[in-house]
């Protein structure tokens, strides 16, 4: 049986998302369907505003509504440490588990040659500025503990070879193969507090 056109376009849009198949997707169409107009129309403008107002920051990269983000206007934030995170979904996981109280960098991409994937250049000359103008003494990098994440960290490492400043990472008690984004509190904690210092690949 053919799908109304309507119907196949939605459950084709959620199947765009990480980890949905097709069944999975037909559900959660299915879901919404059996939902009432108002709801339906209140997830519309929930994701309509969501794509008007939110941005990255201009400082760190992280989403925010405004041209900078709170961390990054936040004074009371230690400015000498800025913890590296692939993605916005990170930063966030970070930032709500609420044991870090620097700032931060969103890289925006991660370096996996398999995948053709690389760190965009202007967030790593973005870094070394920030190292600067900050004078910042540690850069912590929060990267997912997997073979994706080593390679990323020593690209970054590479990327600010010179500059006077402590390079560490969180520390394995991540579970290996998993994300900084699923992380809970508790994990996120012990791995910042037993971070490790990157050795010089010179």
């Amino acid at each position: 049986m053919s799908l109304p056109s309507p119907l196949e376009r939605l459950i084709g849009s959620f199947g765009k998302f990480p980890g949905v198949g097709e069944k999975t997707a037909r559900r959660m169409v299915f879901f919404m369907l059996g939902q009432s107009p108002e709801w339906a129309k209140s997830l519309a403008k929930a994701i309509s505003d969501a794509a008007e107002q939110l941005s990255s920051c201009g400082e760190c990269g992280a989403i925010t509504t405004g041209e900078i983000c709170e961390v990054c206007s936040d004074p009371t934030r230690d400015r000498k440490k800025i913890c590296v995170v692939e993605s916005q979904e990170d930063c966030v996981a970070m930032e709500q588990s609420g044991v870090y109280r620097g700032l931060y960098h969103v890289l925006g991409g991660r370096f996996s040659p398999l995948d053709d994937q690389e760190i965009p250049r202007a967030s790593l000359d973005l870094l070394k500025r920030r190292i600067c103008e900050l004078s910042a003494d540690e850069i912590i990098l929060a990267l997912d503990p997997r073979i994706e994440g080593d390679l990323t960290a020593y690209a970054v490492q590479e990327a600010i070879a010179g500059e006077r400043v402590r390079i560490s990472r969180l520390s394995y008690g991540l579970p290996v193969g998993g994300s900084i984004g699923y992380a809970d509190r508790a994990t996120l904690h012990v791995a910042l507090e037993s971070r490790r210092e990157m050795e010089s690949g010179g």
